[in-house]
């Protein structure tokens, strides 16, 4: 009994996780038919293959938050247009609250992602509750770079923080690291407990 309970909870995780991808990768179409971009203007603009956007559009592949970036800036638009289907064009809030939970859950390649305050356009900052996986040691081509900067604070479990010319760091609950996003970098963690931690990244440069 205990082991079909354990098997439904899977099936329910990977049936949730899938429809994450299937509702971003329509978001992100959306986004790029509004901006009038063909899958080829899309892949120029972006530096993405054209089938890698593709897949992306249609719920069989999870973007990592580096080609988020990319594919956000190409279109030329907040991050937050990514996240949301009923994002107004135009705002005027400078103001914005979200209570606990009730965030944008967004599914990324090893991360599923609470953004926060979504309802605020054009942030210079993206605020984020992340669920971090654990996974193997990291190897260099699963580190990513993007231009910003980030902090992140550990609010449960423990991580490992990987970042370019430094040596690996194991982060506990209640420790904070802030880095330079242009170094590569990657998050794995460590026990089969939940963790999450609170990630802050600057989409643009300030």
């Amino acid at each position: 009994m205990v082991k079909a309970g354990k098997t439904s909870v899977v099936d329910d995780w990977d049936a949730e996780r899938q429809q994450l991808r299937v509702d971003l990768g329509a978001r992100m179409k959306a986004v790029r038919q509004s901006c009038g971009y063909t899958l080829e203007v899309a892949a120029q603009r972006t530096g993405l293959a054209l089938s890698t956007i593709h897949k992306i559009e249609n719920g069989r592949v999870s973007p990592s938050y580096e080609n988020l970036v990319k594919i956000a800036r190409a279109y030329e638009v907040g991050m937050e247009r990514l996240f949301s289907s009923d994002h107004e064009a135009t705002q005027t809030t400078r103001m914005t609250v979200t209570k606990a939970g009730q965030g944008r859950k967004v599914r990324s390649k090893n991360f599923e992602y609470e953004v926060l305050c979504n309802a605020l356009s054009e942030k210079k900052i993206i605020p984020l509750v992340t669920l971090v996986e654990k996974r193997a040691p990291l190897k260099r081509s699963d580190l990513e770079s993007h231009t910003g900067e980030e902090t992140l604070f550990v609010l449960t479990g423990r991580v490992e923080l990987t970042v370019e010319h430094y040596e690996p760091v194991i982060l506990d609950p209640g420790d904070c690291a802030y880095f330079d996003s242009t170094l590569k970098h990657g998050l794995r963690a460590l026990d089969d407990t939940e963790t999450r931690i609170f990630w802050a990244c600057t989409y643009s440069d300030v």
